[in-house]
């Protein structure tokens, strides 16, 4: 007769109270590198988010802004702009592109200077208490 459950893919590994214990890794240990690896992903969102607003803008990361940035912005004007040759939207594309990257990088400096700053007065303002 066929089976009409189907059949359990490991062992059940609760005690008679009805408690579940972690099973625990049972290959082999892992190395330095791979130890290191997952340490990166523990940090928490909150952290995360600390580690990202302190680090200092980039040139590359301005770049890659405007780069998406102008391409949202190259397909607006194709929608918009049906009744246009390809050219010009291509070229105004271009001019955006060129206007962004320096506004993006410059826009960025400016707010991490800001928060360095407002850091800086926090940690001053905590240690004027002590």
């Amino acid at each position: 007769m066929a089976q009409t459950k189907k059949k359990r893919q490991t062992k059940h590994r609760g005690t008679a109270a009805g408690t579940v214990s972690a099973r625990g890794r049972t290959g082999r240990r892992p190395t330095a590198s791979e130890r290191r690896g997952r340490a990166g992903a523990t940090l928490t969102a909150a952290e995360r988010r600390e580690l990202r607003l302190n680090t200092p803008p980039t040139w590359q990361g301005a770049i890659q802004r405007a780069l998406i940035a102008t391409v949202f912005f190259f397909v607006v004007l194709l929608l918009f702009f049906r009744h246009q040759g390809v050219g010009p939207k291509v070229g105004i594309a271009a001019v955006m592109l060129v206007f962004y990257v320096p506004l993006g990088y410059y826009t960025d400096q400016y707010m991490y200077k800001r928060r360095q700053r407002k850091k800086a007065e926090a940690v001053a303002a905590a240690k004027g208490r002590e």
